[in-house]
């Protein structure tokens, strides 16, 4: 099994799209989303091409990730540039074998080699907490509103990166898409069942939990 990781281009964006509904269908919601973002993505100023890479598995795009600004904002409205990723994400087939591991940690050290401060995602901790990422609190990070959610999580990428820093994070407007959005883009793909998942619960329950 040949694996490689290179830059999205062009030419994969519907594969890649494919790849990411399979991945994602039912599981946080019945249905999905993420496909959806991933489109907006392909056309939006905020993503950040030299590191949004795909992973393919003896030629065959198989997962990918995507990168976009985020931004700290300090209690004195200052602003200090960061990145996000997500969606990232592998094909069903190949899950748990190992591909999203390199994904993101090659990404990382690319990251790191261009010089951005810090990589800030939401997602479940046990995730990723093995590539170095802790809970917003540990660096003085909340959302918007001020909590600090488990799920909030801040990568520095060199030393010293975020001392004498706290404020909120805010993430690029790229990633939302409405239901309507979702609906309408759906159409162009084969229809899938929508079914519920246990996986949903954990999810609703996870996004709402604070560091205490």
């Amino acid at each position: 099994m040949k694996v490689t990781v290179r830059q999205e281009q062009p030419e994969d964006f519907d594969r890649v799209e494919t790849v990411c509904r399979d991945a994602f269908w039912n599981l946080y919601i019945p249905g999905a989303e993420e496909h959806a973002v991933v489109h907006k993505l392909h056309h939006h100023k905020d993503s950040i091409r030299d590191l949004t890479s795909v992973i393919e598995v003896d030629g065959e795009i198989e997962g990918a990730i995507f990168y976009t600004p985020s931004q700290i904002v300090t209690p004195a409205n200052h602003v200090i540039e960061t990145i996000s990723f997500g969606p990232v994400f592998i094909s069903p087939k190949y899950q748990r074998q190992g591909l999203g591991k390199v994904l993101i940690t090659t990404t990382i050290k690319e990251a790191q080699s261009l010089g951005y401060r810090a990589i800030i995602t939401l997602g479940y901790p046990h995730h990723y907490q093995p590539y170095g990422f802790k809970g917003g609190e540990h660096y003085h990070l909340s959302m918007p509103d001020g909590l600090y959610y488990q799920g909030l999580l801040v990568l520095p990428l060199y030393e010293k990166a975020l001392n004498g820093i706290e404020g909120h994070v805010v993430f690029s407007d790229a990633l939302e898409v409405t239901s309507e959005e979702v609906d309408q883009f759906d159409q162009r793909f084969p229809q899938k069942e929508k079914e519920y998942q246990p996986s949903q619960d954990d999810y609703a329950e996870a996004i709402m939990l604070l560091d205490e």
